[in-house]
């Protein structure tokens, strides 16, 4: 019979063996050096804001992981409640760090980009601005909160009503220019009811630049899965090593 230190060394070595980053992670950023390629160089700027309006190809990329990972914490954050699965618990955690780091890139290219094109860095009256900004202290409380508590199942639910909440956000920033007089942020040109009305080359670029931050997100939540899944086993190593 296998002793039980002999097994957690037979897993510690079966993790070693997934690399956080693989080929999948290399594909994801090789994606997107070629859609800011293709931006930079080979898509039409726009005649009235300029060169500035490029950065409408990583602001709105952003937005699309951020809200990925934020409803990803929140499912998984359920789904961690209602059968106690620590791998679900795991997988939230992950991907609420990305998420936080997607929102950052928001609210960095969005205050450089409206202050170019609108003459403001920031404006609280803008309910998108205001609402994005808390969803990101929200993640950010959910990560030290995870941080504050040691017992697992307490850290579970606790910061699984963090996640929640703040998915809850997703919608509502997202409608906040129809719900609220907004002044600065312009109607929706994508995702409008008719059709889209960029331009074809413009469009196609935002769309593979959508694409490109789709799998950065996966591939990065897929990397801080693997990295937990290995924090995890070393601190259950050194608490048998300890008992030992």
């Amino acid at each position: 019979m296998t002793s039980p230190s002999t097994g957690n060394a037979s897993v510690a070595s079966d993790v070693e063996l997934k690399p956080m980053f693989d080929w999948f992670f290399v594909l994801a950023v090789l994606s997107v050096m070629g859609v800011y390629v293709r931006a930079i160089y080979f898509t039409p700027i726009e005649a009235l804001q300029g060169a500035a309006q490029k950065i409408y190809y990583i602001h709105l990329a952003g937005v699309l992981g951020a809200y990925l990972s934020v409803s990803i914490t929140a499912v998984m954050s359920v789904v961690a409640l209602w059968l106690r699965d620590e791998r679900a618990d795991r997988l939230a955690e992950a991907s609420a760090e990305v998420g936080l780091a997607f929102l950052t890139v928001v609210l960095t290219t969005g205050p450089i980009w409206g202050h170019t094109i609108w003459g403001a860095w920031w404006a609280w009256w803008e309910a998108r601005l205001t609402l994005t900004l808390f969803l990101w202290f929200v993640i950010a409380a959910y990560l030290v909160l995870r941080g504050a508590i040691e017992d697992t199942a307490m850290r579970a639910r606790y910061s699984a009503v963090l996640a929640i909440l703040g998915a809850l956000l997703i919608p509502f920033i997202h409608l906040s220019v129809y719900l609220f007089a907004a002044r600065l942020h312009p109607m929706p040109v994508v995702l409008k009811p008719d059709r889209p009305s960029l331009p074809g080359e413009m469009l196609t670029t935002l769309l593979l630049s959508l694409g490109a931050f789709f799998l950065l997100s996966i591939a990065l939540m897929r990397a801080r899965y693997r990295l937990g899944v290995q924090r995890d086993l070393l601190s259950s190593l050194e608490i048998d090593g300890s008992a030992a």
